[in-house]
C-alpha cells in the first residue's frame, strides 16, 4: 500500500475487512479475505514474492467470486493492489458495496502497467472523483512494447524503485468512498490515462537532474550486464 495516511474514517468501532492484504496487511484489520491459490508459485505471481502472511486474525478464502459474507457485515473494506487483478471489476466492486458500507480502494495506474506489464495485472483502472473506469490490457496494444517492459519489469525485481517512489502519484491512485459509485467499462484508452494538463514542473537543482541521469544509466549497465 503506497498511501495507508489516506485511510483516515476507521472508527474505532469499525469490523474492518482487508481483501488481499500479501504479507502486509493494515493494522486495524480484523478479517482477511484471500483468494484461493493452487500453489506457492501461483502465489509468487499474484503477489510478487513468497512472503506468507502471518497472522492470528482471521483468514478467509474464496473462489474470486461471490463474497463469504452477509450484506453490510463489514463497516470498512480495505482493497489494496487487487482490482488490476481480478477479471470483472464490476461484478467485485458490487460485491464490495454489498458487503460493506465505505473503504479504500489502491491499484497502479496506466503509466505504471506501460513501464512493468505484470501479467498477472489484467485492467487498467482511473478514478474521475465521481465514476471508476476500467479496461482490460488485452484490448488494448500493451504487448507491443515487452522489450521495453522487459528492462524496466527487471530492475523493479532488482529493488530500483527509485522511478514509481519520485513521482508516485502519477503511477498509483488511492482514495477513500463513502457510497457506491458507478462503474464502468470501455475500451476508450483515454478514460483510463492519467491527465497530463496541469502537471507541474519539478523544482530541481542541477545536481538532481544529473543524478536522474545517471541512475537510468546505472540501471541499464546492471541489467544488461
Amino acid at each position: 500500500m503506497f498511501y495507508p495516511a489516506r485511510i483516515t474514517s476507521i472508527s474505532p468501532s469499525d469490523r474492518v475487512l482487508e481483501i488481499g492484504p500479501g504479507a502486509d496487511p493494515h493494522p486495524r484489520s480484523n478479517i482477511f479475505l484471500e483468494l484461493s491459490l493452487p500453489g506457492d508459485d501461483d502465489y509468487a505471481a499474484q503477489f510478487g514474492h513468497n512472503r506468507k502472511l502471518q497472522t492470528d486474525k482471521q483468514v478467509v478464502f474464496y473462489d474470486g467470486t461471490v463474497f463469504p459474507f452477509k450484506d453490510k457485515e463489514f463497516d470498512y473494506v480495505i482493497c489494496s493492489h487487487v482490482l488490476e487483478h481480478v477479471v470483472d471489476v464490476n461484478l467485485f466492486l458490487s460485491e464490495i458495496f454489498r458487503v460493506s458500507k465505505r473503504g479504500y480502494l489502491e491499484y497502479p495506474l496506466i503509466t505504471y502497467e506501460y513501464l512493468y506489464n505484470f501479467e498477472v495485472h489484467k485492467n487498467f483502472l482511473k478514478w474521475n472523483g465521481v465514476e471508476l473506469f476500467w479496461l482490460k490490457k488485452e484490448k488494448t496494444n500493451l504487448k507491443d512494447f515487452i522489450p521495453v517492459q522487459l528492462f524496466f519489469t527487471e530492475t523493479l525485481r532488482k529493488g530500483y524503485t527509485e522511478i514509481i517512489n519520485g513521482a508516485v502519484d502519477f503511477f498509483i491512485e488511492g482514495f477513500e468512498w463513502e457510497r457506491p459509485f458507478e462503474v464502468i467499462y470501455t475500451e476508450k484508452i483515454s478514460d483510463v490515462s492519467v491527465p497530463y494538463d496541469g502537471i507541474p514542473e519539478p523544482k530541481r537543482k542541477l545536481e538532481e537532474v544529473y543524478s536522474y541521469r545517471n541512475l537510468i544509466g546505472a540501471l541499464y549497465r546492471k541489467i544488461t550486464r
